[in-house]
């Protein structure tokens, strides 16, 4: 990297080149997320297992996310946001590898939850770790990417999965060296995550984290590197001015309010945003999505093939939000995320309600209930990844004050986890319970309430430095 740069300008290349390294993390995330939609059917039969079961093997990660996101933020705090991110790089490595290995639920579930472990770590530390590196003026769009990182990883993971079920024939068929193809599924993960592991011994810490921690040399290189030498000195100061007047290392009793002893709003705002995302049911679609289509009468291929079109039509929407975010703000696309996605997930309950059941027992929709019920679910998606899916991602890594980062992300992330856990163990039962129409009408229902959280609780971040974040302080709004 040219050194000259870093003496009294901002070094833009060196910033987006760490921001994308740490994205990568995004991408396993995705991809880690995603390649489970299409191997379903081969864990159902080489577990065999029931509809609860197959619920709990495709949900058993979101506990390890749960756990890796409530434990990255706090470990953060203490060990440095880099230092989170290599372990789960680690943890990616082993949750890839096992899980297609794997000979029984138990030893599935095991090597899954270790990868939510890496997947919830990551998921938290990755748009922290831009935030901390990002000036404000691009922070949301440096911290967008993580999102488009996330659904390029879905895409991919959709899109190989498409590709090894075409060679193989399926899922459930013999593919290379005597393994079935949903066990290379999970090995293609491998790469990306290798190279992940590789890349983040070449960027420097969170500058903001070694301040915390006392080591301000340190803190002064990496802000010079990345500021110049006038602005780096002055932010230096300035995130010192933002820490607790006694200087205490960071800690979860920071998240209450020392005068009224309650839970600082900010953290009821975070969970709230972390819960929202899920709610509205949009890991539905990328865990189920191959069992939703052939549910209702396409073949294997052709729901796979949809997946991947979802994917690339997802990654279009996270464009346009990445374009937006830092231009009309965070809780406009909020809100016009949130009203979005309550009408077509109304529109897409109303087509599967319309549905019947053919000779085999299986979902059956008229031509034009199903076309409606196919455009309705892929505009959702694009609401959502023009809104919720990239913005809330950027909240959570920048609306804490510096010294409840790390523990507003774990709690936040936590709930994000936990309710993304719910939603995904439950849809095998509401489907076979309720059927789809009523699992998507309460989805639409929550993306309803959720427009009128955004507009009383939600405020803008747009701009604000780092150091400015009071916990959304009417001067903020």
């Amino acid at each position: 990297m040219n050194t000259a740069l870093t003496q009294d300008t901002e070094n833009l290349r060196f910033i987006i080149l760490i921001s994308c390294v740490a994205t990568i993390g995004g991408f396993l995330f995705g991809f880690d997320s995603g390649v489970i939609n299409g191997t379903v059917a081969g864990l159902q039969v080489a577990f065999n297992s029931d509809a609860a079961g197959t619920g709990f093997n495709v949900a058993s990660m979101l506990l390890g996310c749960a756990l890796g996101a409530a434990a990255a933020g706090r470990l953060a705090d203490l060990y440095g946001r880099r230092t989170m991110l290599i372990i789960a790089a680690i943890l990616f490595v082993i949750s890839a590898w096992g899980s297609g290995i794997s000979t029984s639920s138990a030893e599935f579930i095991i090597y899954r939850i270790v990868g939510g472990l890496a997947v919830g770590a990551a998921s938290v530390m990755t748009p922290a770790y831009i935030s901390e590196v990002a000036p404000a003026s691009y922070r949301g769009r440096l911290s967008s990417i993580q999102q488009v990182a996330i659904i390029i990883g879905l895409t991919s993971a959709f899109l190989s999965n498409y590709l090894l079920a075409e060679i193989s024939g399926s899922a459930l068929n013999t593919l290379w060296l005597g393994f079935e193809t949903w066990r290379w599924m999970f090995w293609v993960e491998l790469v990306p995550a290798i190279i992940f592991l590789v890349a983040l011994f070449f960027i420097p810490e969170s500058p903001r984290f070694q301040v915390v921690k006392g080591n301000k040399e340190n803190a002064l290189v990496v802000l010079k590197k990345l500021y110049g030498n006038t602005q780096g000195q002055k932010k230096l100061t300035e995130i010192d001015a933002s820490l607790a007047s006694d200087h205490h290392k960071p800690k979860m009793s920071d998240l209450i309010d020392k005068t009224t002893r309650k839970i600082r709003p900010i953290v009821w705002v975070g969970i709230g945003l972390a819960t929202f995302q899920q709610l509205v049911g949009i890991n539905v679609v990328f865990y189920y999505g191959a069992v939703l289509w052939q549910s209702v009468g396409f073949t294997e291929s052709d729901a796979l093939f949809i997946n991947t079109v979802s994917g690339l039509v997802s990654i279009f929407a996270c464009v346009v939000a990445l374009l937006l975010v830092d231009k009309i703000g965070r809780k406009p696309l909020l809100v016009f995320g949130s009203i979005g996605m309550a009408i077509t997930l109304a529109l897409t309950a109303f087509a599967f309600s319309t549905s019947s059941l053919d000779a085999t027992g299986a979902v059956s929709l008229s031509d034009s209930m199903g076309t409606l019920a196919l455009v309705a679910a892929n505009l959702y998606v694009i609401f959502f990844n023009m809104s919720w899916g990239p913005v809330m991602w950027v909240m959570l890594g920048e609306m804490f004050p510096n010294q409840i980062r790390g523990s507003g992300l774990a709690v936040a992330g936590f709930f994000q986890w936990f309710s993304n856990f719910l939603i995904t163990m439950s849809f095998p039962l509401l489907l076979s319970s309720l059927g789809l129409a009523s699992a998507y009408g309460i989805y639409a229902l929550c993306a309803a309430i959720s427009i009128i959280f955004v507009i009383k609780y939600v405020h803008e971040t747009k701009g604000v430095e780092l150091e400015d974040m009071q916990g959304f302080s009417k001067e903020t709004n």
